[in-house]
């Protein structure tokens, strides 16, 4: 069974997500999610690796997310050649730990990039946590999209939508 986590073609669905950005520790970078009319979002923005930073990203709006039994995280997306991290988060925190997978779109066209649930890893702050359970599906709380890595420099990636299947 999929379950739609985010359906970007539709014009509201942006408006759930914030941006957390590396200002929260003393960066400079910036990002945003936004509405394309075009019918999907944007996440863009500018990573800065001034005053020690380097990523910016945007989550979702808390709520129940989660789909026992899911084995894939899908994204529809279209890149700007660079990497991006998918996190899952169990808890409505804003500082937990999340599960993240990288993934590098396409720049051309779009494209369906599926990531198996196992392939998430715990994540705090950056480092892995030793001894973190195993991400469960069926226990999703938010949902986040992240660029990192030292990737200095102005990024845009359009996301259709975010299903669990």
């Amino acid at each position: 069974m999929v379950k739609v986590l985010f359906d970007f073609t539709d014009p509201n669905a942006a408006g759930a997500w914030r941006a957390t950005d590396d200002r929260v520790m003393g960066g400079v970078s910036r990002s945003r999610l936004r509405n394309d009319p075009a019918g999907h979002a944007v996440f863009e923005g500018e990573v800065s690796l001034a005053h020690n930073g380097g990523f910016a990203s945007v989550r979702s709006s808390r709520g129940v997310r989660g789909q026992p039994g899911a084995t894939a995280c899908l994204t529809e997306a279209r890149g700007d050649a660079k990497q991006f991290n998918l996190s899952l988060l169990t808890d409505d925190g804003f500082d937990s730990i999340n599960y993240q997978a990288s993934f590098a779109p396409d720049t051309s066209h779009w494209q369906t990039i599926s990531r198996p649930i196992s392939s998430f890893r715990d994540s705090f702050r950056g480092r892995g946590v030793p001894g973190a359970p195993v991400l469960d599906p069926a226990r999703i709380r938010q949902v986040g999209v992240m660029i990192a890595a030292r990737q200095a420099g102005p990024f845009a990636l359009a996301i259709r939508r975010i299903t669990l299947a």
